[in-house]
């Protein structure tokens, strides 16, 4: 099998998005549903529902615990809350609002901020069922939870974004094994699932189904922090959500993510920036990438 073929923000021509029509309106950009965080963490929702919408995505949905719902509509007023259910330990369950929503919008984006891999299981093999038309990116205990009959119904719309400890637990090895070949574990949970796979790391792999891969070289050692992740899956729903397919959302994504820490290295220091900082750095990268807007 060929190597993987090499990704940065400067080869992104190669990889366009769905262009934007000049006069078109939030409804074409698509909308993207955030179903992140839970009683522990409820913030991750923000940072990938924000990420969602710097990536370009029109409208924006976020599930919440009812105690968390008030403070995600006054932290991100851009976004519609839907409270909805919760476990006896807190955590976001199934519910028939997120079904409903899930019919409705072009990509969700579970799994940000999750730690109870039962719960987010549970949530996932039920949502991954409802009809509709959307694309998934599936992060956290959302990913190391999911069964290959969960995936059955969204075969070529699914995006996975593990790190070496919970790509371990997707491929039944330990972590050490997994980072010596990452690709090989990429490519073999991408077979599994039949979904894109976002390999995490200072390189990073990115799998597809079809048996390309991707490779980019050089993250900041400062996209390692809490909160990094949850803005990577939320920029790929987002794009996902504008139309990109799952593997051309993973590449800007990815590109775009570690364009981002990069900047923040060079203006702030190596290590210290915040996974929220990121988010401002994302719109000007993307025109960058895209080049100038049709005239």
């Amino acid at each position: 099998m060929s190597g993987p073929e090499r990704v940065s923000l400067a080869r992104l021509a190669g990889f366009p998005l769905p262009a934007l029509a000049i006069d078109g309106d939030k409804e074409e950009r698509g909308r993207v549903l955030v179903i992140a965080g839970g009683a522990k963490v409820p913030g991750a929702a923000i940072l990938a529902g924000t990420a969602a919408m710097r990536a370009g995505a029109g409208k924006l949905q976020m599930a919440a615990t009812p105690h968390a719902a008030l403070h995600l509509g006054f932290a991100v007023p851009e976004a519609a809350v839907i409270e909805t259910a919760v476990d006896a330990n807190g955590n976001l369950a199934v519910a028939a609002d997120l079904r409903s929503a899930v019919e409705q919008v072009d990509a969700v984006v579970i799994g940000p901020g999750m730690t109870d891999e039962t719960a987010a299981g549970a949530l996932v093999g039920a949502l991954l069922r409802t009809p509709g038309h959307a694309a998934f990116v599936l992060d956290a205990a959302a990913m190391t939870s999911l069964r290959p009959r969960d995936v059955q119904a969204i075969e070529g719309r699914l995006v996975l974004t593990p790190h070496a400890g919970e790509m371990a637990k997707l491929v039944g090895r330990p972590k050490p094994a997994v980072l010596q070949d990452p690709l090989s574990a990429a490519r073999e949970v991408s077979a599994t699932f039949q979904a894109v796979v976002v390999m995490k790391g200072a390189e990073t792999f990115i799998a597809t189904p079809q048996g390309q891969a991707y490779l980019h070289e050089g993250g900041a050692i400062g996209l390692a922090t809490s909160g990094s992740g949850d803005v990577l899956a939320g920029v790929i729903g987002g794009l996902m959500a504008r139309g990109a397919a799952p593997a051309t959302a993973a590449i800007w994504s990815v590109c775009v993510h570690a364009a981002a820490g990069a900047r923040l290295a060079e203006r702030l220091g190596p290590v210290g920036f915040l996974a929220r900082e990121l988010l401002g750095e994302l719109p000007a990268l993307f025109g960058e990438a895209q080049g100038p807007a049709p005239s």
